[in-house]
């Protein structure tokens, strides 16, 4: 994927970590239709990458993502049902593509993250906050609701908690974003860098291969009945101890050495 195919975010990619940076300074990182394009464009291209193993998103600038970009909401109200329902189809598509990547996921929020940027942090596997960050789910004080980010959301906090900050719009900040469950760790905004580097290293441990086949079981079993997924979950595990991957793995275990796919961030 070429680093200069897009317009709205910077695509970087060092070793087998790629990094995400949104880049609309202008209107704080916002979202409008031809990032949500671009955005699901990289993700795409990321599901077959097999050179990338973690992607790291982040915002330029003291912002994350400020949400909607209010010139496109403007457009989106003089839409008809019709052209609104494809509109938003396409943004809840794009969310769900960074959901299933295969690769290991981590979000850096330097700043405000609002609306749809609590979605896409929701997205992602790890969650590191500045902590000067601060975050909102904002929609119902514009009439609207976070329809096609909510799976995602209640995801990470649950029903408690997306009942509180859904219905009030409230804001919150990083250490209680953590608290809910939204964010894993919360630090000073100078050793974000240092955090990403040392995630990044964490997941690099391990086999690519069974990174994706944990996600995919964690999508599928998190809010599934035992029995509906026993199956098929005994035969992710019976694949993944016959397949070059696995078997590398536990020679590796046995022989004191690291596996092969074992590298430096």
């Amino acid at each position: 994927m070429k680093a200069n195919n897009f317009t709205t975010f910077r695509y970087e990619t060092s070793g087998p970590v790629a990094r995400i940076t949104l880049d609309r300074p202008e209107v704080r990182n916002a979202f409008d239709d031809t990032m949500i394009a671009e955005l699901s464009r990289a993700f795409d291209a990321l599901v077959g990458d097999g050179a990338v193993r973690v992607v790291v998103l982040t915002g330029a600038g003291s912002t994350f993502c400020a949400g909607a970009d209010l010139n496109w909401m403007k457009r989106v109200a003089g839409y008809s049902h019709e052209q609104n329902l494809q509109d938003a189809r396409v943004f809840a598509k794009m969310i769900e593509k960074l959901y299933r990547l295969p690769q290991a996921t981590l979000a850096l929020v330097n700043g405000a993250c609002m609306g749809g940027g609590v979605g896409l942090v929701s997205a992602c596997d790890v969650v590191v906050a500045s902590a000067e960050a601060s975050f909102a789910l904002r929609e119902v004080l514009l009439g609207i609701a976070p329809a096609t980010i909510a799976p995602y959301v209640l995801r990470k906090i649950g029903e408690r908690w997306a009942r509180d900050y859904m219905l009030t719009g409230r804001k919150f900040d990083a250490h209680r974003a953590r608290e809910i469950g939204l964010a894993d760790e919360v630090m000073a905004a100078s050793e974000l860098a240092e955090a990403a580097e040392h995630w990044a290293g964490r997941f690099l441990h391990a086999g690519p291969g069974a990174v994706a086949a944990t996600k995919e079981l964690i999508n599928k079993a998190a809010w599934a009945r035992i029995e509906d997924v026993q199956d098929g979950l005994a035969e992710t595990i019976a694949r993944l101890r016959a397949s070059e991957e696995g078997r590398e793995g536990f020679a590796a275990f046995f022989e004191k050495r690291k596996p092969k796919w074992d590298v430096e961030a």
